[in-house]
């Protein structure tokens, strides 16, 4: 049986976004931003699986450790579950621009859950903060919910098919 999933982008989803520029590199630079741990506590209610897909370039460009960042995603994970908000994965793209086809808007990351979850993307959303997140819901299938600082401030509903 196909599964519904609420895809979350990390950085101005799950947490505070870094300065434009900047990265998060270490878990004590990691903030959450509020409500996440409710959004996450509905979503599992609801039967939702709930995984977190996230773009972290900073890994390509030598700027954060392979080991800083599964150091930071064991420990948001830990966190969440603590707050009775424990999500189901983390997919991650530590790939530069145009290296991969997992890094958001393309689709690599959200077809991998797909596959391991036996995800339904029709009857899934993803929340993000960006264009290519949006991009990325569009080319899935997918309904998409923009987020600003822990708000849901947009949805545009996943395209219907058409019956001739």
């Amino acid at each position: 049986m196909k599964r519904r999933c609420v895809f979350l982008d990390r950085d101005g989803v799950v947490n505070a976004k870094a300065a434009p520029g900047d990265y998060i590199c270490r878990w004590p630079e990691f903030r959450f931003l509020p409500g996440i741990a409710d959004w996450i506590r509905l979503f599992k209610a609801l039967g939702f699986l709930v995984v977190v897909v996230t773009n972290q370039r900073g890994v390509a460009r030598g700027l954060i450790r392979p080991e800083d960042l599964e150091e930071i995603h064991q420990k948001m994970s830990e966190e969440l579950e603590k707050a009775g908000a424990g999500i189901d994965g983390i997919l991650c793209c530590p790939h530069d621009e145009g290296e991969c086809q997992c890094r958001k808007p393309r689709p690599g990351l959200v077809r991998e859950a797909e596959r391991r979850w036996n995800v339904d993307l029709g009857s899934s959303l993803l929340i993000g903060d960006s264009e290519s997140d949006r991009q990325l819901a569009e080319t899935c299938g997918m309904t998409f919910a923009l987020a600003r600082d822990g708000h849901i401030i947009g949805v545009v509903a996943r395209p219907r098919m058409q019956v001739l």
